[in-house]
């Protein structure tokens, strides 16, 4: 979305914040193509090299939907394999490794907890969401989270799980892809586009270009 296209930023009222992970809060797709390219040698898969383009062309969609996009016409029982085993191995290098934050998101996440409950909703595989707490030492600024992984259900149903279990009444969810901004629509949430992410979206309740410009927005 373009500068141009973008309506003027504001937010209704709030009383807490969902946010998607990847491409939101922090980058891990060099590390996951790794992940990747570890299984595919340990079995011995015939298929090119995964790179961090290809894990980012992705993103935001369930692990085993971004497998089956990347390793197009591979075996079901290889992209079973593939799936199942680089869920695994993908947390254990993150968990080594850790990610790639993006500028702000530090200080605005401590920012934003003093004022707001938050939240994480996202499509990564079980456990995924705990590396990223401890890796960053974040837990203390969440309340809960949910993922695709733990439920395999789709990310509308998810962020309804979690609201209604945390009485939120008037939530906000950030992210980087149309499926958050579906998501969020299905929720009658309002929803803010961070245009740095790995996706595209049509129509927000306002879209920002840094972590920063979302905490300035929702803090004033």
């Amino acid at each position: 979305m373009s500068a141009s296209s973008r309506s003027k930023n504001s937010l209704p009222p709030i009383d807490s914040v969902v946010f998607d992970l990847d491409g939101t809060l922090w980058d891990t797709c060099a590390v996951c193509a790794q992940g990747w390219n570890n299984v595919i040698a340990k079995h011995q898969i015939d298929f090119r090299s995964i790179t961090a383009a290809d894990v980012r062309g992705v993103a935001g969609k369930p692990h085993e939907l971004c497998v089956r996009e990347v390793c197009v016409g591979l075996p079901e029982h290889q992209i079973k394999l593939l799936s199942d085993e680089s869920e695994k191995e993908d947390n254990r290098l993150i968990a080594e490794r850790g990610g790639v934050l993006y500028p702000g998101v530090a200080e605005g996440l401590a920012a934003l907890a003093a004022r707001y409950p938050l939240f994480i909703v996202s499509n990564c595989q079980a456990g995924y969401i705990e590396i990223f707490m401890a890796t960053t030492g974040f837990a203390p600024l969440f309340r809960d989270h949910e993922c695709w992984g733990n439920t395999r259900r789709p990310k509308a149903d998810n962020l309804r799980a979690l609201i209604a279990r945390n009485g939120l009444r008037a939530p906000l969810f950030v992210g980087d892809t149309s499926g958050d901004e579906a998501a969020a629509s299905a929720n009658g949430v309002p929803f803010v586009f961070v245009s740095y992410g790995f996706g595209e979206c049509r129509a927000a309740a306002a879209v920002v270009d840094s972590f920063r410009q979302l905490c300035d927005l929702a803090l004033s």
